[in-house]
This record gives structure tokens, sequence and C-alpha cells, in this order.
């Protein structure tokens, strides 16, 4: 953020971690975390399924990288640790 304030001009930036990951794997780390089976938890229902769902997303951050000389720092799993943890802390 501090990088994007620097700079003269105003402009966009994706910051992400260029990898694709599912809810899925999401839902498994953070509650293997805390010792927990997601599948005890949370369920899913195709009711709800968009219609034109996007099965594979993936931020691009190349343009970051090349103007500010930003790239992640932080893996999946340790984010999902970070936030869980913080998640814990205000409990």
């Amino acid at each position: 953020m501090w990088l994007m304030l620097q700079r003269d001009e105003p402009d966009d930036y994706v910051i992400a971690s260029g990898e694709t990951h599912s809810v899925k794997e999401f839902a498994e780390l953070a509650f293997n975390h805390v010792g927990l089976n997601y599948q005890d938890y949370l369920s899913s229902d195709e009711r709800f399924y968009r219609p034109a769902e996007v099965h594979q997303l993936k931020g691009d951050y190349s343009k970051g990288k090349k103007i500010l000389g930003w790239e992640p720092t932080v893996s999946f799993k340790e984010l999902i640790r970070m936030m869980v943890e913080a998640d814990l802390k205000v409990r």
C-alpha cells in the first residue's frame, strides 16, 4: 500500500499470490490448524452454485512487480495460519 501511495499518479494494482486455491483447501487448512475437521461444520449445496461459476481464479500481480517491485512473501498456508491466529486472539 505504501509503495502505491508513493507514485506520482494513482493507478490500480492487483495484490495477489499468483496461485490458485480452492475454498475446500482453505477450509481444510483453517480447520486443521485448530484440530477440527471442516466436514463436521461445513457443507455445500449445489442449489446455491452460480450457473456460470468460474472454477479457477488466479490474481496476476505482474504490474505491481514491474512498477512497484512488489511480490508476495507470505505463503497461502502461512496466510491462513495468520488469519486463524488473529481470529483466535479476539475470541
